[in-house]
């Protein structure tokens, strides 16, 4: 009997730390989660960025950008060719485009 009362109570400590992991890996999942839409979110906004900015030129790249969620971290034109840098939430995409063939 002994044995058996001395073995109680060792469950708690045990369900204690699988609670505090599925807590912690529920937490990274969502953060991971999180940056990876905003990956996509930013990629989304750099490529309508580059194509508005082959005809409209830097201020419509910024205001595609910007409806896009992010914002026009960096616009450079050379020829026909604009390629631009676009930040959503901390995430950069860059995206290049052309007017010509």
């Amino acid at each position: 009997m002994h044995e058996i009362s001395r073995d109680r109570g060792q469950a708690v400590p045990l369900l204690l730390a699988v609670v505090v992991m599925s807590a912690v890996s529920v937490a990274a999942i969502g953060v991971f989660s999180a940056r990876l839409i905003d990956r996509g979110r930013a990629q989304t906004a750099a490529d309508a960025a580059a194509l508005a900015g082959t005809i409209g030129g830097e201020a419509a790249a910024q205001r595609l950008a910007s409806s896009n969620g992010g914002q026009l971290i960096g616009y450079h034109q050379a020829g026909d060719i604009v390629e631009v840098v676009v930040d959503v939430g901390g995430e950069r995409a860059t995206a290049r485009a052309t007017d010509g063939p």
